[in-house]
């Protein structure tokens, strides 16, 4: 289904919709709908775009997603290859504050709670000191139905909208407005190098994607991401080879940097700091200092 505006299927006697998933990957296409999205990655690893940003996510994270906020959850590569058999596991909770629960949330009493979904329509991911905690309220959600649900999922704001300092996922300021046409080839772009960037992809290559001469797609795919090509590719190799420097399956950084794309340990440094603004060494003591606190 290669549409941008996705319909959620809503129940009718709910206004709380609960999905557990479990594929062979993440639904593939840049998409947004009317519901806000909190999703909990049990199992699975990729690359989320959201707007005009990427994030790294790994098993046992959580993203709150806006409404209408264009994303992908796009799983690695090794879980397209023919003889995959790896699993993606999640489970989403949907909701639309301006549909059935409009009328709910303009109570005078929840009005924190309303500026805080309000204040958070950029998305954010959860930091990891409180994924324990939010993972439990959100099974709790799944596990009740009626009024019970509904206290739950109160809860859940309520501790949500208590998080100091939630990093946005994306610039609402810079939002890039997509029709459904637009939506599709964009999409279709992102396909292209987020599969091939561990290969020399040229500027000529992913216009060919786009059915356009490289002139036309630069100034296209700048107008449409707010990033040029290079700068795109670039970012997704380097959220590539923080993924990999991260999962102790490498046997040095010029490794990692020839398996992300780059010809060179140089330039792979000078791009990794210009984007992370850490050295690849820094990155990785700082991320492991993190994980052990």
């Amino acid at each position: 289904m290669k549409v941008l505006q996705f319909t959620i299927p809503v129940p009718h006697d709910k206004t709380i919709i609960v999905q557990k998933n479990v594929l062979p990957h993440f639904y593939q296409h840049l998409h947004r709908h009317q519901e806000i999205q909190m999703t909990w990655i049990q199992k699975g690893e990729g690359t989320l775009v959201a707007e005009n940003n990427m994030h790294a996510f790994r098993d046992n994270e959580i993203f709150w997603l806006g409404a209408n906020q264009p994303h992908v959850f796009k799983s690695d590569p090794s879980y397209f290859t023919p003889k995959s058999k790896k699993k993606i596991v999640a489970l989403d909770i949907f909701f639309n504050p301006n549909g059935q629960l409009a009328s709910f949330f303009s109570l005078p009493e929840l009005k924190l709670l309303k500026n805080f979904i309000t204040q958070a329509q950029s998305g954010f991911r959860v930091p990891q000191t409180y994924v324990s905690e939010i993972s439990s309220k959100m099974i709790r959600i799944q596990q009740h139905a009626g009024a019970d649900q509904l206290i739950h999922f109160i809860d859940l704001l309520k501790f949500l909208s208590s998080l100091k300092e939630l990093k946005a996922l994306s610039s609402a300021s810079q939002t890039p407005v997509y029709s459904e046409h637009e939506g599709i080839r964009i999409g279709n772009i992102y396909n292209f190098i987020m599969h091939n960037y561990d290969k020399p992809i040229t500027l000529e290559d992913a216009a060919k994607q786009a059915h356009m001469t490289p002139q036309a797609f630069c100034r296209y795919f700048k107008k449409h991401t707010l990033h040029t090509f290079v700068s795109f590719l670039n970012e997704v190799r380097i959220n590539e080879a923080c993924k990999k420097l991260t999962d102790g399956g490498y046997d040095n950084i010029a490794t990692v940097a020839y398996t992300c794309g780059f010809n060179s340990i140089t330039n792979f440094n000078r791009v990794f700091k210009s984007i992370t603004d850490q050295s690849p060494s820094d990155y990785v003591n700082s991320y492991f200092q993190n994980v052990e606190h």
